[in-house]
Order: structure tokens, then C-alpha cells, then sequence
């Protein structure tokens, strides 16, 4: 970005400055840009700007003024007639009407009552509306903030008028983070955040699990299903900032359905895509990152579209990351069909490394798809049944559990350092949590048994699972140390497809990853740019992590200056079956 001269274009072909290839399309790039800066203007001129805009919970849903006379608003242009009901009118359709204005919101003012809100706090409340067919249908107000669900009563939630008084409403007491320069984000969800079977609350979040996140090194937490919702199994996304799910489907009207993507430029521009959708992503992005200067947008597309990630005065979409989706689906699609020998170097380190130059991508491993009933992670599929039967110590290290500790790491670890500039892990997957993750549903008698999260499976010293939450934890910090999140891309020296072994370079680190199952390698040569002498700083081998100490971590590494590889210098290592070290500049440590 530095590279680009101060003078930027302003009508949105900034990105051809990085990408000369767009250069063709440039009418496009000018058309979605002032098709932004159209409705930036009538936002501006017609709802008061998009900070204002913005704020829908100030204007829709129930809102209290400071004399207790409590207006509820709601957008249904379809409905004929609206009432609110609930249980301070007895549910009554008749006695609070609500008005409709032209745009289709209606509207109710409720006086307070003696001074105090008509509607008490926790009551339950709904909408009734008639439709055009002159049918009566009842639901929950779009923008409730809260709500119940009674199991032994019935699966339906309850909306819940929220207006609890000024001592129990809490205040923000810190500012809001900083944006970190290497994202480490840890997925989770609270309500499954707890070994018990049922919903944790936030509190027990704050008080178990950030503690764990902490440890394990992660500096961003994105929380999934944070509002409430009528099905307590559907996922949602929230953090400090914003995960847009589904970007793909939303970009083109084709949705992405039954269209593959070759990265021809054509496939991003023209009829297949959908502009208003490509307009209101840039809005959503300039919105958030105007108001909110610390926050962070991550995009889950899968087409690869240019500029997606690039900011808004630029021409670009405006997402600070977007997600690396090829990459688990690789390691997923490796595990079912590949037996180790045939494990191919050269497409692992390309797909890893195959992302668009500027634009920044979170890699992960596994998400919480992976972990859905109906899939496997990586865990369940290296070592399946014998989770269940030797990740005890006092149990044989069976060559599949040997197998599943070793690569679950080296997986993690090479992903970590080859694959974006971001790393996301979905809560327990660090660890190899043993089981699939299944919401209470009627298909399963509305059980808790798998939507839950063992945490105590690695605070027993008698299992195995410790090794990789340790591990985990070691890897998030020699990141934070070196920042290879944040450096350029991987210098990648080695494919080697006989001894599966991979070499590469960056942030000032060697990484040197050695897959074969079965031989080790002494006195390996590997090229080195930099020349000096060398030290391990993460081993996947170390007894911590479960592995066998085969490598000594006092080893020094002192380079020869001599080519190897397209490198200056070179030195020797040994590096075990199955097994990956990092190493750094001694005077680093």
C-alpha cells in the first residue's frame, strides 16, 4: 500500500494502481464506486448520514424516552392492520393499534403510567398482524432484545420486553481494543461454552473461558449466536467488529450456485454480479470502519473477488480480511482420500499460499463446520475411534494416536506460518476435542449432549489432550513474538515430494516441516538467506507437546555461506519423521 503515489484516483480505479490487470474493467470499478457514493449522498440527505442510519435499534423495536412513555416501531409493509399484545394488556388485539406510516413501519406510543413505563420489565410481549388474505398471524418483534425459551412448556421462544432500572444496566468501563496487527481469532460460542449440558451463560464465559483464551495466545474472539434467536441451533457472528457470512451468495445472482470461479477477471464483472449488493457491502464497510476505527471486517467468500479486501477510497470493497476457504477443505479432502506417502507438497504450500497480493486472509484449519454432526475435524479423522480409548497416558501410544498428535500439530503449525496474515481456530478444535458438535433439536430430543465443550479434558495431566492445547498456546506465542502474521509472504525454498519436506522463510524465521511417516532426516541441508546462528524456538516434538525430544533445543545452527535452494547460506539440521521446528536468530531469543 505504501507504493501507491498520494494521488489516488477519485472515482474508484485506485485498485488498478496494485493490480494492473483490472484495468479493463475499470468502467465497472467507476460504476460500483458511484453507485456507493449515490447512496452515501441520499443517506446523507434523507436519514441524517450513516451514522444515524445506522442505528436502527434507536428507532425500530421498543425504545424508553426519559419520561417513561415507551414507542415501539416496526417495518412490516405487508400487514394490513398491527396491534402490540402481551401480557401488560392481557393480550388484547384491540387496545393498542399501531399506525402505518407510507413506508410501511408502524407505530405505537404507550404513555407511561405514574411516572413509570406501562410495560414492566420481562413482561412478555408480540405483534399481531392481519395480513392482505385477512389472516392473523402473531410473532416476535424483529428487534427484541431478549428472550426465553421454556423447554418443558414448549421449543417456542418468548419475547421479553428488556428495560431493566439504571443499577442493573451495565457500563462499558474500557475502551475498545486496539486493532491487533496480527490477528489471532478464536471462534466460540457461549451458549456451548461450558462441559455441562445446558446453555453457559456470559458470565461463565467471561470467567472460564476468557481466561483459557488468554492462555492459549488468541487476541480477537469472535462470538457466534450472539443475539437471541428462535432456534437456538442457527449460528450467528459477532466480535468487535463484523463476520459477513455468505459474501459469495451475495456478490453474484447466481448465489455461486453451480458456478465454479477460475479467477479469470471476467467471472468478477458484468450481468452475473450483483451491484446492489457490491454497493452495500462498501457502505457496511465504510460505515463500520468511519465510526468505529478499531474494528475488523473479515468476508467469507469463496470467488475470490479483487479488491474485496481493499478500502473503500481505492475503489475496494472494504473488508479488513477475507476467509481462506480452500484451505480446510484441502486438509479435509487430504485426510479422507490420501494415504501419508501421498500427501503432495507442492499443492499444500500453493493452495496455503494461493490469496491475492494487499488483500489479507485469515487461514484456519477447521472451523466449527468441520465440527457440525454430519463432519469430522481433523482430530476425529486422524485418530477416530481410539480417541475414546487411548488418550490416557496410562494407555499405549498407539501408532494412531502417535499418528493424530504428531500432524494435528505440524497441520496447525504450517497453516499458522504459510497461510494469510490472519489464523482463526474454532473453540476446543486446539485441543482435538472428541466429539462433533450437535444443537439441541428435535431430531436429537432437544439433547445437550453435544452441544457442550470439554475444557476439563485438558486439565487432567492423566490425558493427551493437554499436549495439544499446550501446544496451541506455544504457537499463538512465538507469533506474538515474531509477528509472522504481519511479514510478507513465505519465501518457500523446499518442496521436496520424495522426503516430504518443506522449508521455508519468514519473519526472520526458518521453518522446516518433515511429513514422512516414517524416516528422519540427519543432517538435512536447508538454504537460509540470512547468515548467523540459529536456535529452535517451537519443536512439535518436545515432550510438552507429547512428542518424543528426538531434537535437542539447545542446538545451535551456525550457516555456511554457500548457496542452497536460491538461499545464501545454508546449514544442516535433524529433523525427525512427522515432525516440524522453527528456528530464529539466536540473538533474538
Amino acid at each position: 500500500m505504501n507504493a501507491i503515489n498520494e494521488d489516488i484516483p477519485k472515482d474508484g480505479t485506485g485498485v488498478i494502481k496494485l493490480d494492473p490487470w483490472l484495468e479493463p474493467f475499470k468502467d465497472s470499478l467507476k460504476a460500483r464506486y458511484k453507485k456507493a457514493q449515490d447512496w452515501m449522498t441520499t443517506i446523507n440527505e434523507t436519514e441524517g448520514g450513516l451514522d444515524k442510519f445506522s442505528k436502527g435499534t434507536e428507532k425500530f423495536g421498543l425504545n424508553v424516552d426519559k419520561s417513561n412513555n415507551i414507542t415501539y416501531r416496526e417495518w412490516a409493509p405487508n400487514a394490513t392492520h398491527a396491534s402490540l399484545i402481551g401480557d401488560f394488556n392481557d393480550w388484547n388485539r384491540e387496545s393498542h393499534p399501531m399506525k402505518k406510516d407510507p413506508f410501511g413501519v408502524f407505530e405505537i406510543v404507550i404513555p407511561a403510567q405514574n411516572g413509570k413505563p406501562a410495560i414492566p420489565h420481562k413482561s412478555k410481549i408480540k405483534i399481531s398482524m392481519l395480513t392482505p388474505s385477512g389472516e392473523r398471524i402473531e410473532r416476535l418483534p424483529a428487534w427484541i432484545q431478549y428472550v426465553t425459551q421454556d423447554l418443558e412448556v414448549s421449543p417456542v421462544y418468548d419475547a421479553r420486553f428488556w428495560n431493566p432500572p439504571a443499577s442493573e444496566r451495565y457500563v462499558f468501563k474500557n475502551s475498545r481494543p486496539k486493532k491487533p496487527e496480527s490477528a489471532r481469532v478464536y471462534e466460540a460460542h457461549v451458549g456451548i461454552s461450558s462441559p455441562e449440558q445446558r446453555v453457559a451463560t456470559y458470565k461463565e464465559f467471561t470467567k472460564n473461558v476468557l481466561p483459557r483464551i488468554k492462555h492459549l495466545g488468541y487476541n480477537v474472539i469472535q462470538l457466534m449466536a450472539i443475539m437471541e434467536h428462535a432456534y437456538y441451533a442457527s449460528f450467528g457472528y459477532q466480535f468487535d467488529g463484523f463476520r459477513f457470512d455468505g459474501v459469495t451468495s451475495m456478490l453474484y445472482l447466481h448465489h455461486g450456485i453451480g458456478t465454479g470461479f477460475s479467477g479469470g477477471y471476467h467471472e468478477y464483472f458484468g450481468p452475473a454480479v450483483d451491484d446492489d449488493a457490491v454497493a452495500y457491502l462498501m457502505l457496511a464497510n465504510e460505515m463500520l470502519h468511519q465510526f468505529y476505527p478499531e474494528t475488523i471486517t473479515i468476508a467469507e467468500d469463496v470467488s475470490g473477488m479483487p479488491a474485496l479486501c481493499l478500502p473503500l477510497s481505492l475503489g475496494g470493497v472494504g473488508f479488513d480480511y477475507r476467509l481462506a476457504m480452500a484451505i480446510p477443505d484441502m486438509w479435509i479432502k487430504i485426510l479422507k482420500e490420501k494415504k501419508d506417502d501421498e500427501w503432495d507438497m507442492s499443492n499444500i504450500t500453493w493452495t496455503l499460499t494461493n490469496r491475492r497480493h494487499g488483500e489479507k486472509t485469515i487461514a484456519y484449519c477447521e472451523s466449527h463446520d468441520q465440527a457440525l454432526v454430519g463432519d469430522k475435524t481433523i482430530m476425529m479423522y486422524l485418530c477416530d475411534a481410539e480417541m475414546y480409548t487411548n488418550m490416557s497416558v496410562l494407555t499405549e501410544l498407539t501408532p494412531v494416536i502417535e499418528r493424530g498428535l504428531s500432524l494435528h500439530k505440524m497441520i496447525r503449525l504450517l497453516t499458522h506460518g504459510l497461510g494469510g496474515e490472519g489464523y482463526l481456530n474454532f473453540e476446543g478444535n486446539e485441543f482435538g476435542h472428541p466429539e462433533w458438535l450437535d444443537f439441541p433439536r428435535a431430531g436429537n430430543n432437544n439433547s445437550f449432549w453435544y452441544a457442550r465443550r470439554q475444557f476439563n479434558l485438558t486439565e487432567d495431566s492423566l490425558l493427551r489432550y493437554q499436549f495439544l492445547n499446550e501446544f496451541d498456546a506455544k504457537m499463538n506465542d512465538t507469533e506474538q513474538k515474531y509477528g509472522w502474521l504481519h511479514s510478507s509472504q513465505a519465501y518457500i525454498s523446499l518442496k521436496n515430494e520424495v522426503d516430504k519436506v518443506v522449508v521455508f522463510e519468514r519473519a526472520g524465521l526458518v521453518w522446516v516441516f518433515n511429513f514422512h511417516p516414517t524416516k528422519s532426516f540427519a543432517d538435512y541441508r536447508i538454504g537460509i538467506e540470512v547468515p548467523g546462528t540459529y536456535r529452535i524456538v517451537l519443536n512439535t516434538d518436545s515432550k510438552e507437546f507429547g512428542g518424543f525430544e528426538r531434537v535437542d533445543n539447545a542446538t545451535r545452527f551456525f550457516t555456511t555461506p554457500m548457496e542452497w535452494n536460491g538461499r545464501k547460506n545454508f546449514t544442516h539440521v535433524y529433523v525427525p519423521n512427522r515432525t516440524a521446528i522453527i528456528l530464529a536468530m539466536e540473538l533474538t531469543l
